[in-house]
């Protein structure tokens, strides 16, 4: 299986199964002398672990992480970072059922047709959780941004047909003040109670988390094939359940004519800065300085606990149930994937951005 390493300096290969012995992650080209803080790792994991709530799957994991190699004294060594996280509520006999079947909308039939062999114990290399890996590098990406004086900021702003008002100032450290991680108390409220009714018929929903990244430096991005846009969209369709990715006005910018749509410049105390935002802080796949926001869409969890028409490997019909546990609406969790896979990207670009000029 190919495909497991993302990134061109700031290198980050994952690896493991949902109910393997353990996940874990190699990151290579972090530079040598970071100041590592593990309890910020472990907070990100946190946030993203299962068990943290009633309307989260109730598999109890700790997610607790084990860095192996690449730190010394609390920096980076400049060798490469290698940490698992070891599995420890797996059960297996949930998934039994399915060893021959093909669960609806999931990787299951894909997996057997590309590979012939598949492990269908919570979906082997296609869970979510491998997901947890990807914190891990996102979370040391942070930190390394930090000393750019970037800031990401994720946060839920739809679940099914519920929607947070963006025109309106957030105070976006209200986020992790609810199940939900919407920063607006009362939408929270209202998505939490929607996630709850959907949960108690056995259905599932999707919804979209908009992410902002501020303080970020001009010049982040390379002008053909790895356009920053392009980079950070490629991250955020990588993970799980992803069907859309859209950067500043996105589909909407296409109700405007180009006079409304264009950034005007100014210059103030010696910083260029553009009157709007309709460009996402890219232009020409090169970040300008202003904040750089997307929204990413998550399509309703796969897996539900009622019946539904299937087929086996053989081809013959089956009716399928889900059973095990799983999140009713995967959004609340994915917020700190969201954010690591934003900062992979731009650690990344930073890194590259050192050889752009003398």
């Amino acid at each position: 299986m190919s495909g497991n390493t993302f990134g061109s300096l700031f290198r980050v290969t994952t690896f493991g199964e949902s109910h393997g012995q353990a996940i874990g992650v190699v990151i290579d080209g972090c530079p040598a002398g970071l100041f590592i803080d593990e309890g910020k790792v472990q907070h990100d994991l946190d946030r993203r672990r299962p068990g943290q709530s009633k309307i989260t799957t109730q598999r109890k994991e700790s997610d607790t992480v084990r860095f192996l190699s690449g730190i010394f004294e609390g920096k980076t060594t400049g060798a490469p970072l290698a940490a698992i996280i070891e599995n420890e509520d797996q059960r297996s006999k949930d998934y039994h059922h399915i060893a021959t079947q093909y669960r609806p909308s999931h990787a299951d039939f894909t997996y057997q047709q590309k590979y012939g062999h598949r492990d269908y114990r919570g979906g082997g290399r296609s869970s979510a959780r491998e997901t947890a890996a990807r914190v891990i590098a996102g979370s040391i990406a942070k930190q390394l941004l930090s000393g750019l004086g970037v800031e990401i900021n994720a946060y839920v702003s739809q679940v099914g047909m519920l929607k947070l008002d963006e025109s309106v100032p957030l105070d976006l450290s209200l986020t992790e003040s609810n199940l939900v991680r919407c920063p607006d108390p009362e939408t929270a409220k209202e998505m939490q109670a929607l996630i709850e009714s959907v949960k108690a018929n056995g259905d599932t929903l999707g919804g979209i988390i908009s992410c902002r990244i501020t303080g970020c430096p001009v010049g982040l991005g390379e002008p053909a094939f790895d356009k920053l846009h392009a980079d950070l969209g490629k991250a955020m369709l990588s993970i799980n359940a992803v069907k859309g990715f859209e950067f500043g006005s996105g589909f909407a910018g296409v109700e405007l004519l180009g006079s409304e749509h264009n950034d005007q410049f100014e210059a103030s105390e010696g910083r260029v800065t553009t009157k709007t935002n309709h460009s996402g802080g890219i232009q020409g796949g090169i970040s300008n300085g202003m904040p750089i926001y997307f929204r990413v869409a998550f399509k309703p969890v796969a897996t539900l606990m009622k019946s539904q028409t299937s087929i086996d490997q053989k081809g013959n019909s089956v009716k399928l149930e889900g059973k095990g546990r799983h999140d009713p609406c995967v959004v609340p969790r994915a917020v700190p994937i969201v954010e690591a896979m934003a900062a992979i990207v731009l650690a990344d670009h930073a890194l590259r951005n050192r050889s752009a000029k003398c």
